[in-house]
């Protein structure tokens, strides 16, 4: 009776477990760094826009976009707002400004990919450019901060929207999620949490898409600045 009943509470347990990580409230999607690139613009050096704009851009140089995301907030122009390194070039510095807006909700921070094909996150003032950096996109706030969730959120905030964001997992790949509905900072940050992120980037609000084809979620507008993309 005794092992009966350890069995169940074990079973039990892993059911709580599984059920706590699946959350429908948010599309994810993870893959190693090496898979990761970041775009701007296209081979004319006109900024490519939207995820649809990328797509093509992938098309056209014969291969698929397997996913696609906002990476970060943008000017009027669809210049990068703050640090965007582009195969090891920086296109625009890094920003250590004090403003308005989510942006400079201190700390924000850096996502970062070397040519080691290590993905991380760290604060901007932590964050130090070096030669062996492929590609980077900096945002704001952080979400996670060597695993807390950043100070300035409060649990049931009515601060609520479409976010998305990204985090890095235990095993070094790259987590990428935006929410299906509108949620606030906290919820977010729990959602990497909940996955084992040490750390995570909040990267834009309500005007995030995501294309994910192997979910079936396509959204392939928006207008944007710097989007990731995986290609296969």
């Amino acid at each position: 009776m005794r092992t009966i009943r350890l069995t169940t509470l074990l079973l039990l347990c892993h059911f709580i477990t599984v059920a706590q990580l699946a959350d429908d409230r948010f599309v994810s999607y993870a893959n190693a760094p090496g898979a990761i690139s970041l775009y701007w613009k296209d081979a004319k050096g006109q900024p490519l826009k939207s995820l649809q704009g990328l797509k093509q851009y992938i098309e056209k140089r014969g291969k698929t976009l397997a996913f696609g995301m906002n990476a970060g907030m943008y000017r009027p122009d669809n210049s990068p707002q703050g640090l965007f390194i582009d195969n090891g070039t920086i296109r625009q510095p890094l920003d250590t400004l004090s403003g308005g807006g989510n942006f400079y909700m201190k700390p924000n921070g850096v996502f970062y990919i070397t040519t080691h094909h290590h993905a991380g996150i760290r604060t901007t003032p932590r964050f130090t450019s070096h030669d062996t950096i492929t590609f980077a996109t900096q945002s704001g706030p952080m979400l996670l901060i060597d695993g807390a969730v950043h100070p300035a959120f409060k649990k049931g905030s009515a601060n609520l929207n479409i976010r998305n964001g990204v985090g890095i997992l235990p095993d070094g790949q790259v987590l990428f999620a935006m929410s299906k509905e509108p949620v606030n900072f906290y919820d977010f940050a729990q959602f990497f949490l909940s996955k084992g992120c040490s750390n995570a980037l909040y990267l834009d609000g309500f005007v995030s898409r995501t294309y994910l084809p192997a979910q079936d979620w396509k959204q392939l507008d928006g207008n944007f600045g710097v989007m990731i993309g995986v290609t296969e």
